[in-house]
């Protein structure tokens, strides 16, 4: 069946589509090649991960993968329209193309990736950063290290090697796009001599091959407020890449992704989680410590409470940004069953079962339950 696409993402078969979206972004954040340089291990791992989600994220090729496995996407594999099936053939995506679009075309915050997730304007860049249940509780920052482009230093940015303006494109007058005629219809297409710039440098800069712009490495320190919800856009004004046509910069947006924590599940501001309690305080009633975001409390539980009773402590949630205010953690109190009891323990146990009208349940063998 060729590789496991379901277990390569830590997902079961009948998984939904959010849950598997959840499952990638995790495993993509860790095994981002940019994220692990030079770790050839990482970068394969990257690879296959994407194209496992690009698979089971679409209908028709995760019902193809279902029944035919990894060959339905090999040429002339297992599944073709001959027999049935659909033959997908090797039409994957790139895989940062696939991280673009899951962090909602913000995947290019990582080194040199940061240039391909440039958007339409080219100038501004977008990523993604991951922080910690805690960190998004506290509010924290990050220094986030990638590659933009910038005017060059060398031709200020004319891109012409004795500083001269270009001059417009001989072929298209500028416009960047050529016109031609299809029977009763005029059609356009970027003009291949200037590439859609419209403009021409005949004497090009030996630093930037003409094109007014140099790559450069770069970092900005972010500041990530606390609350931040997982999904969360920020915007750093000025940190994209820059026009060298008049020296302005665009701007760089990160998506935030908080990571899941086992001992909470978040639900906007709100917290939730569970805990066991000693069957004799829940009968009769007393105080236990509990865990929270931010420590510990105490929570009060009255006598006659029942297994899977919630609670609620308010104001022991997440921080609503921009406003002094947080959600409320609500706490699922489930019986602690001892696993062990002395002698002592079970006779007394017992003589309360009694009191109780409950008679003690005593082994009957399997015979003598047929024939009674």
């Amino acid at each position: 069946m060729g590789s496991d696409y379901y277990g390569l993402l830590g997902v079961e078969r009948n998984v939904s589509k959010e849950e598997l979206k959840k499952a990638y972004r995790k495993q993509a954040v860790k095994y981002h090649p940019d994220k692990n340089p030079g770790d050839k291990n990482a970068e394969e791992k990257f690879k296959e991960i994407s194209q496992a989600y690009e698979v089971l994220s679409d209908d028709k090729k995760r019902a193809a993968y279902d029944q035919y496995g990894s060959a339905a996407f090999q040429p002339g594999g297992g599944a073709s329209p001959g027999s049935g099936g659909v033959n997908f053939g090797n039409g994957f995506r790139n895989q940062y193309d696939v991280f673009r679009e899951v962090f909602g075309d913000l995947g290019g915050l990582f080194g040199g990736a940061a240039e391909a997730g440039q958007t339409r304007t080219d100038y501004d860049l977008r990523g993604a950063v991951e922080i910690s249940l805690g960190e998004a509780f506290t509010g924290t920052e990050r220094t986030v290290r990638y590659r933009r482009r910038v005017p060059c230093k060398k031709c200020k940015g004319t891109g012409s090697a004795d500083g001269s303006r270009p001059k417009a494109c001989s072929a298209c007058g500028g416009q960047g796009s050529v016109f031609f005629n299809r029977g009763f219809f005029q059609m356009s297409q970027t003009c291949q001599k200037c590439h859609g710039s419209g403009t021409m440098v005949t004497n090009p800069c030996g630093e930037c091959d003409g094109t007014g712009a140099t790559t450069v490495s770069h970092s900005v320190r972010v500041k990530i407020p606390a609350g931040v919800e997982d999904g969360t856009h920020l915007r750093s004004s000025g940190e994209g890449n820059g026009d060298p046509r008049n020296g302005r910069f665009g701007d760089l947006y990160i998506a935030v992704h908080v990571q899941e924590e086992r001992n909470f599940q978040r639900q906007g501001a709100h917290l939730h989680s569970a805990v066991s309690a000693p069957f004799t305080i829940l009968t009769l009633g007393g105080e236990i410590e509990v865990p929270t975001i931010d420590g510990s409390g105490i929570l009060k539980i009255p006598a006659g409470t029942q297994s899977g009773t919630t609670f609620r402590l308010r104001g022991k949630g997440m921080p609503v940004v921009g406003r002094n205010q947080r959600g409320d953690h609500f706490i699922q109190a489930h019986v602690e069953v001892p696993e062990k009891l002395t002698k002592v323990q079970r006779e007394k146990l017992e003589t309360f079962a009694e009191s109780m009208g409950q008679k003690s349940v005593k082994k009957v063998g399997f015979f003598h339950r047929i024939f009674q």
